[in-house]
């Protein structure tokens, strides 16, 4: 909090008049990554418009969307590892959401736009897993653009993917 004050340009006395604890900040931090994923996923499922294939797709896309918007949140979600109540709480949110990406993976199996001799589970990590490795690297204002960077995801993830 020391260094988060110091940043600011505030006393620490000064963040925990407006923030009641660590914890309460890390909480914040972790649902703004959260909520926005969560979104995207339950958008994706209420889309009954187009097929499970391309709701995937959009996934995808807008998962990228919402790390480069909230890259320090996502960027933090991605460095939990259980230590504490609130970090379990986010793990437990996030394996939720892997299964729903699961889910929505395997219904386009179904519909035979995807192949078929890879475990949905598995499709769904690897895809999340190229997202998520954007923290790493992307940097906003650099030379890709965050349109360029989720088009060429999606692009590389199912023209890799696509059954036809």
């Amino acid at each position: 909090m020391g260094d988060l004050a110091r940043e600011l340009g505030f006393s620490k006395s000064a963040i925990y008049h407006h923030v009641p604890s660590k914890s309460h900040l890390l909480e914040q931090a972790l649902d703004e990554a959260l909520d926005g994923l969560t979104a995207v996923i339950s958008a994706a499922e209420q889309n009954t418009s187009v097929g499970a294939y391309e709701r995937l797709r959009q996934v995808v896309h807008q998962s990228v969307e919402v790390l480069v918007a909230h890259q320090p949140a996502v960027t933090l979600l991605l460095r939990v590892r259980g230590n504490s109540d609130v970090e379990l709480t986010a793990l437990r949110r996030r394996r939720e959401l892997d299964a729903r990406l699961a889910a929505l993976v395997q219904a386009a199996i179904a519909e035979g736009s995807l192949r078929d001799d890879v475990a949905p589970d598995l499709v769904s990590r690897l895809l999340f897993g190229m997202v998520n490795s954007l923290v790493e690297w992307y940097r906003p204002g650099g030379p890709v653009d965050a349109e360029a960077v989720s088009d060429a995801i999606t692009t590389i993830a199912f023209d890799g993917l696509h059954a036809g």
